[in-house]
């Protein structure tokens, strides 16, 4: 975690982001070490405090510090630009060669409940419906992006809090924070992406900004999504017939039916409506709704949840019949990589998934928003690192020999080791025993251990890349 930490900069990307500390421990070193207790399975700040004294490993990398508890907490609840940290950690994520977005890449979108009934009456609370446990409760809703390489990298990129409305009802909506957060992250990547996002974001005005900013975009359809099809009549004006998703996926379900495991059938001649700004006859702009080529795909047994919203026989469930969904996408040239595409929209589940069980997703009790936004950054930026060690990991095995993100962190993070002092020839040496779980992990150790244990500043000058340098100037 170290090696990892300084290969990203994020000691120099805390600094350059005003998160600092006028006195005592300094502020990276105490963000290193929550990250640490959030991989340990640590609950609170008390039990990372504790892990920072007993920790054989630790002790020595913290030896001229002490981190308290209430070092970490007064951290913790001081308000700090983690926004900005988090645009730096993003770009300096573009500017490595394994970790850069690239055209065809991947960007899904989806929100998530992070319960929190200890404090009713903060701002970011409301009373939401939770589709897991079919309960009210009191619940923070996150909007998250999440970046899947084609190379199998996934790593997690922004987040935002959606807060109540208040009594004047001005609120940023879900879609609002979406945006802003896509803007973001073009401040840093250029290229063509894809946007994976369930049905809850199916926005006709969402999809015009989306092709504004050359995102390619795919969903699945609902029930009352206004599809139209395309007729030709030789010797006759072409036609545009409406249609519902589900007539589309009664038509291709004989096709879907025949084949085992994931089946698609893309349907030719689909168009939609969206808003088209243009300017009227008197000067002014005017909104008009164009008819445009859209990619319908009819496919069957796909990874998902079908009840996630928790309501049914509404208007804006997803289309089925007989358990087949409808695929839309404005990639109408591309139906098959719209299907793949949509095939790693279940990544950000299997990320909340396991950022709930394994970092503490929902383990900060904290009444103070600076707090909750510091944990949810670094849970990001030590997710991270943990997914790119992952990569490193499975890259080159094959899926039998390969590891689940629990299995690295239960197997490789969470064993047990003996530290032991000795000279040899007048030089002190630490030597590290670790169990024979760790065995699976050897390549890991040799291309991530560093070369030496005491926390200092951000690698030295000569050894930082071009990136690191430009940032410094």
């Amino acid at each position: 975690m170290r090696t990892l930490w300084d290969r990203f900069d994020f000691s120099l990307l805390l600094t350059q982001s005003g998160i600092v500390k006028r006195s005592g421990a300094p502020s990276w070193m105490l963000c290193f070490m929550y990250v640490i207790g959030l991989v340990s399975g640590c609950s609170s700040v008390n039990q990372m405090s504790q892990l920072a004294g007993k920790d054989a490993l630790l002790a020595l990398m913290f030896k001229p510090y002490k981190l308290a508890q209430y070092t970490l907490s007064r951290f913790l609840t001081t308000p700090f630009a983690w926004r900005s940290f988090s645009k730096k950690r993003v770009q300096r994520l573009q500017a490595d060669v394994d970790t850069a977005l690239h055209e065809g890449d991947c960007i899904n979108l989806d929100d998530t409940h992070i319960a929190h009934p200890y404090a009713k009456q903060l701002p970011f609370l409301s009373w939401l419906f939770d589709a897991s446990s079919k309960t009210y409760g009191w619940c923070m809703n996150l909007v998250v992006l999440q970046a899947v390489r084609q190379n199998g990298l996934e790593y997690p990129l922004f987040y935002s809090i959606w807060r109540k409305p208040k009594e004047d009802g001005a609120v940023l909506t879900k879609l609002d924070l979406a945006k802003q957060m896509l803007l973001m992250l073009r401040e840093s990547v250029s290229c063509r992406l894809w946007v994976a996002m369930d049905r809850w974001y199916l926005c006709k005005d969402f999809f015009v900004f989306l092709e504004a900013n050359a995102f390619d975009w795919v969903t699945k359809a609902k029930r009352n999504t206004a599809l139209y099809r395309r007729i030709q009549v030789p010797g006759k004006r072409e036609r545009f017939v409406p249609v519902s998703p589900r007539q589309l996926i009664a038509e291709s379900y004989k096709c879907l039916a025949t084949g085992s495991g994931l089946a698609a059938v893309a349907i030719e001649g689909i168009y939609m409506k969206l808003p088209d700004e243009t300017i009227g006859r008197k000067g002014k702009a005017t909104t008009k709704n164009r008819l445009v080529p859209i990619a319908a795909v009819a496919a069957i047994r796909i990874k998902e949840d079908e009840t996630k919203d928790g309501h049914d026989n509404n208007e804006e469930d997803t289309a089925t019949y007989k358990g087949a969904y409808l695929l839309i996408s404005n990639r109408f040239d591309a139906p098959r990589e719209a299907l793949a595409v949509y095939g790693k929209r279940w990544r950000i589940e299997v990320f909340f998934r396991m950022a709930k069980q394994e970092l503490g997703f929902e383990e900060c009790h904290s009444t103070s928003e600076a707090h909750q936004i510091a944990h949810f950054e670094m849970i990001f930026a030590a997710e991270t690192l943990l997914s790119y060690a992952l990569w490193c990991v499975n890259k080159e095995k094959t899926s039998d020999e390969s590891c689940t993100h629990g299995q690295m962190v239960s197997g490789f993070f969470h064993t047990r080791c003996q530290v032991r002092f000795r000279c040899h020839k007048g030089s002190e040496r630490i030597y590290i025993d670790f169990d024979t779980e760790v065995r699976r992990f050897a390549t890991l150790i040799s291309q991530f251990w560093p070369p030496e244990l005491a926390m200092s500043w951000w690698p030295v000058y000569s050894s930082i890349d071009s990136h690191t340098c430009q940032l410094i100037s």
